[in-house]
């Protein structure tokens, strides 16, 4: 697999950083990759990935610790902060500091914090991956829906892509309009008006000529979409608990809303799920949904590779 050395040591804090040819050059890794996942001579071994999670995770964490690990990396940090020392008061850059001197390659962080990523790469040379910060970016997780929609379709320009649910909290929305703004798409934001896209996103998109439109409902634009994805309501995220309890529960997908939409439709989620996908979709044509989660092992393993220096 080829080295591209504009990764090499490179910081993955925003998905507006990363241009069409290398986000390409990402999925075509990836897919050299999942052809021949035993094929990988990483030349990895004896360096060190730092997972510092003070959020909670499941897909995200793991497939970062399988990745690191099926590449011959050592692997440290935390996933739980009441076992760390932030629960002490340590501060993200004395924790940062901390695992700098154990000669980390690279760290993996998640934080509540906006702008916890930007301030850690700011805070050391080494590289520094952004597994999710606050409600405003996800960088890795728009490469694997990115990824996983040209996986199923073969392509991404000319795709209608409606995106459903908490947008203005959700970070993995805002991420993934940030990534298609690279391509010939068009987007459909659906959510009540609570919940709809936010103003800087809008502007950039605008700023990059990508078509957009918003609605709210599903039901209006279901038969033009060819792909829908959806996310749940970000209820850690929403300040006010009375604005939580007025969208909850305001939409849900099932297989009565799919039924004017294309046959060919592909459903995404980036989990985890509440009550906005129901299970009744699980075992149908439309659900790419846990496809789209197994993606997260190869692209992560492509991008630390990419990112810490492996073999050429």
């Amino acid at each position: 697999m080829a080295k591209n050395f504009d990764f090499l040591g490179r910081d993955v804090v925003s998905i507006r950083d990363f241009k069409r040819d290398q986000l390409e050059h990402v999925f075509e890794s990836v897919d050299a990759l999942e052809k021949k996942p035993k094929s990988l001579d990483a030349g990895l071994q004896g360096k060190m990935v730092a997972l510092l999670f003070f959020e909670p995770s499941t897909r995200t964490y793991s497939s970062f610790q399988i990745a690191a690990e099926n590449l011959g990396l050592k692997v440290s940090g935390f996933s739980n902060v009441a076992a760390s020392s932030v629960s002490k008061g340590e501060t993200l850059y004395d924790t940062i500091k901390m695992f700098e001197g154990y000669e980390t390659d690279c760290f993996v962080i998640r934080h509540s914090m906006m702008g916890s990523a930007r301030f850690a790469a700011e805070a050391t040379d080494v590289p520094v991956i952004n597994a999710g910060d606050g409600s405003r970016e996800h960088p890795t997780q728009a490469m694997v829906d990115l990824y996983s929609i040209r996986r199923d379709f073969g392509k991404l320009d000319g795709l209608k892509i409606g995106v459903l649910g908490d947008l203005k909290y959700g970070r993995t929305a805002s991420s993934l309009a940030y990534a298609l703004s690279n391509y010939d798409v068009e987007i459909c934001f659906i959510a009540p008006d609570a919940l709809q896209i936010r103003p800087e996103v809008e502007l950039f998109l605008n700023q990059r000529g990508t078509r957009f439109s918003r609605e709210t409902s599903l039901a209006t634009v279901a038969n033009t979409l060819d792909v829908l994805y959806v996310t749940r309501i970000q209820k850690e995220r929403i300040p006010d608990p009375t604005e939580y309890e007025r969208v909850r529960g305001l939409y849900q997908v099932n297989l009565e809303t799919l039924r004017e939409a294309k046959p060919s439709l592909k459903v995404f989620h980036p989990l985890p799920r509440v009550d906005e996908l129901a299970s009744e979709i699980d075992g149908t044509e439309f659900a790419r949904y846990f496809n789209q989660a197994a993606v997260g092992l190869p692209l992560r393993m492509a991008l630390l590779n990419m990112v810490i220096g492996g073999a050429d």
